[in-house]
């Protein structure tokens, strides 16, 4: 964020110069695209056949899990529980018919127990696979909640991104997806800008946007996204004698046909008090080129095109044995 004493065109500048350091982190901003999550139908469209909004994670039978019942239990829970942590909707519960699910079992090697996560389809047949890392005997068996929730919480993340990969192979394999097209965008325009900062920044925001992999269309009809600028201004710090300020503020929001948000970029600046009421000139060019390139990452993120499709079964996960 520059800041100073600007005036008039000088402003302009300022806030021309500001635009990339202004734009939030989108990580932050961004609804992230979840394993298997329901995001609706504008993500459902991205697949002809996703996996259902749930996995299912059976309790292991205690000779496959080397545990006894109650233990075999503490380890279905405490999976489950890690995966919701990474935005995995996952339930403990047997399959139902069309459930992927999450298979429990261990390996024994040296004195030792290796746990083994294996990502099931529908057909029982092994997806993905991963290893965790040794434990000894006595200590597995003695299934203590903080031992095996050390476990879990070590494995869930690579079975969140075995998940996502399975995702974007299908995706990979669906030509309606946007792997394989652009996204269309319906973009509504900008609202609460002052001077001609409305219509400046809509018409540069669509001149960005040509430049992106994405197309943006007038109507809704057919949108992958929806994408609306709001611009509020707002007393800033009082300046200098006779150099009030101002605290502006453009929220770029994207949802989905649902109305689901997908995210916001936001930008934010303190200019001089009443130097964007007239001409916005090279300011809206450049904070709509930076916009457009926002919502582009956020498309990119919340459908999971940008995602690496996962292996085929066999390549799927290192099945390397811990550590």
């Amino acid at each position: 964020m520059v800041e100073g004493r600007y005036g008039g065109a000088c402003a302009g500048r300022a806030l021309r110069l500001g635009v990339a350091a202004i734009l939030l982190a989108l990580p932050g901003c961004i609804d992230m695209p979840h394993p298997f999550a329901d995001p609706g139908g504008a993500a459902r469209s991205l697949a002809a056949h996703p996996p259902p909004a749930r996995l299912s994670v059976p309790v292991p039978v205690p000779r496959d899990a080397s545990l006894d019942a109650p233990g075999a239990h503490v380890w279905a829970e405490d999976v489950t529980h890690a995966l919701l942590d990474q935005s995995v909707p996952a339930i403990v519960q047997d399959p139902r018919p069309g459930d992927w699910w999450l298979r429990l079992r261990t390996e024994r090697t040296g004195g030792q127990v290796v746990p083994v996560y294996s990502v099931m389809t529908p057909q029982g047949t092994v997806r993905g696979e991963w290893r965790g890392s040794r434990v000894p005997e006595g200590t597995w068996h003695a299934a203590t909640n903080d031992m095996m929730m050390l476990a879990a919480q070590e494995a869930a993340p690579h079975v969140a991104d075995a998940l996502t990969g399975i995702q974007a192979d299908v995706m990979a394999h669906d030509k309606s997806s946007l792997k394989n097209r652009p996204a269309r965008v319906w973009f509504k325009g900008v609202t609460g800008a002052p001077g001609d900062g409305n219509a400046a920044l809509a018409r540069s925001f669509v001149a960005a946007f040509r430049d992106t992999r994405d197309q943006v269309q007038d109507t809704a009809r057919g949108a992958d996204f929806t994408v609306v600028c709001v611009v509020t201004l707002s007393d800033g710090p009082a300046g200098a004698a006779h150099s009030p300020m101002q605290h502006i503020e453009l929220t770029w929001r994207v949802t989905d046909p649902q109305g689901k948000e997908a995210g916001a970029a936001t930008q934010l600046h303190d200019i001089p008090a009443h130097s964007l009421d007239h001409d916005w000139g090279d300011v809206a060019e450049a904070a709509a080129t930076e916009a457009a390139g926002g919502v582009q990452q956020i498309i990119g993120r919340y459908s999971g095109r940008d995602n690496t499709p996962l292996p085929p079964p066999g390549l799927a996960i290192p099945a390397t044995a811990g550590k």
